[in-house]
């Protein structure tokens, strides 16, 4: 954690505002001032079409060749998106922060935004918004919101509930979490959104990729119309792409909150060691767990169905394989699939917008928001628990769910003020009822604007 660097949460802002700024926000004036005086833009066309025999020869070859290079075709947005992927796959190396999501949105980034031929309306089947593609195809899992309740199920086979089962209190902090979504979702609207794409853009403050794609699916697909006929904007790529930044960054933005809202003698409380949990709960849950949740949130159901039957298949003892398969195979499937795709969505001409930036920034506050809010609620809790029942609120910040990485951010911090007080098993309790939370904060929303 020393080696940290505290600057790497505001690179990918500061990387945008100046590509936005220096090239794009110009570039885009420019164009309108010209629609505006009545002067059409002439894009300099490559002579070659699909079927074009007037000249021939070597020199017509080398031509040809030239206008599908993408030397011939890069632009100053290309370059700004694969240097952001590059930092992506920096972060995930030197600092491993979440490598297993960066690598694939990283390298996601360099290909999506790679420049090929596209003058004259040539669909030469190679981008990922060029129908009949290979990552057009791959994005369409990412377009109908089909991978994230893949992601749900692998979730639901590797989580264990017993310390949620047996301390079940500690759940609240994962719902105090959730504040930081309805407050982004505020923000948004404040900033000019459509209530639809403000709450897609809400979901960033639960610190779950899997719900903020899903949602964003659903809500600010480029699809849907608003009541006034216009159509919503397409902010899946962004959305995605600050979830997960974000949850990468939970290290680096966590502790300095946690710090700043918690004293010594708070950190310093011991926690009673969570009781056993039997077998028979441990089934019980889950459907339980499925059943109430889905009556209050009916839309969450993609998510939470399968987070639950995940959970089923684990704690049932009888589909030992099934298990196995949805936590190892199916969910590494998925996450190459949906860290791909996502990355190769950012193509520069749709990703480097006005709007990414004020994603990026809502992100980051939503991040803060919901950390100090478990924070403060487990200290507000403590004004009514007696001396041996006391909460330590540094785990607090596990309600944002991003799991495990908010839970051992509440280890670390813990072992800092007392190498012998572990909080990790503590922590998980408002970690994964805050995957929970956070799908059904979802299914509201898309039940309010859906």
């Amino acid at each position: 954690m020393k080696n940290r660097r505290p600057w790497v949460m505001l690179g990918l802002l500061v990387i945008l505002s100046l590509a936005w700024t220096a090239f794009v926000k110009p570039e885009k004036e420019r164009e309108k001032a010209l629609r505006e005086a009545g002067i059409e833009t002439v894009v300099d066309q490559a002579q070659y079409q699909p079927g074009d025999q007037e000249t021939e020869g070597f020199a017509s070859g080398l031509k040809q060749f030239w206008a599908f290079t993408g030397f011939r075709n890069a632009k100053t947005g290309n370059i700004i998106m694969m240097f952001i992927g590059l930092f992506f796959i920096f972060l995930a190396i030197k600092y491993e922060y979440e490598p297993l999501l960066l690598v694939p949105i990283g390298t996601g980034i360099l290909i999506g935004n790679i420049p090929f031929f596209q003058d004259g309306g040539v669909n030469l089947q190679i981008g990922i918004y060029q129908t009949g593609s290979v990552l057009n195809y791959l994005y369409f899992g990412v377009l109908k919101g089909i991978y994230p309740p893949l992601i749900f199920l692998g979730i639901g086979a590797m989580t264990d509930f017993s310390s949620l089962i047996s301390n079940p209190r500690l759940m609240l902090l994962g719902a105090a979490a959730q504040v930081g979504i309805f407050a982004t979702f505020i923000g948004a609207l404040f900033l000019g959104f459509a209530p639809p794409e403000a709450g897609a853009i809400g979901i960033i403050g639960g610190a779950d990729g899997p719900t903020a794609i899903f949602i964003s699916s659903r809500l600010a697909n480029g699809v849907n119309l608003l009541s006034d006929g216009t159509t919503v904007k397409n902010l899946i790529g962004p959305i995605a792409i600050a979830a997960y930044s974000y949850m990468a960054l939970v290290p680096v933005i966590q502790p300095p909150v946690m710090r700043l809202l918690t004293n010594k003698k708070e950190r310093l409380i011991r926690m009673k060691p969570p009781r056993a949990v039997t077998k028979t709960e441990k089934i019980v849950f889950p459907i339980v767990g499925l059943i109430l949740t889905l009556f209050i949130a009916p839309s969450a159901l993609p998510l939470l169905g399968m987070l639950f039957f995940g959970n089923i298949l684990k704690e049932s003892g009888v589909t030992k394989r099934l298990a196995e398969t949805a936590r190892t195979s199916i969910i590494d499937i998925v996450t190459i699939l949906i860290g791909l795709t996502v990355g190769a969505s950012t193509q520069a001409d749709v990703f480097l917008t006005k709007e990414s930036i004020m994603i990026f920034g809502l992100g980051a506050l939503s991040f803060i928001i919901a950390t100090a809010c478990g924070v403060l609620f487990a200290k507000f809790m403590n004004l009514f628990l007696s001396e041996g029942d006391k909460i330590n609120p540094l785990i607090g910040n596990a309600g944002v769910s991003a799991v495990p990485d908010s839970a051992r951010v509440s280890e670390v911090e813990g072992l800092k003020a007392d190498p012998t007080n572990h909080l990790l098993m503590h922590a998980m309790t408002p970690n994964v009822s805050g995957v929970i939370g956070s799908a059904i904060a979802a299914g509201i929303l898309l039940g309010f604007l859906g």
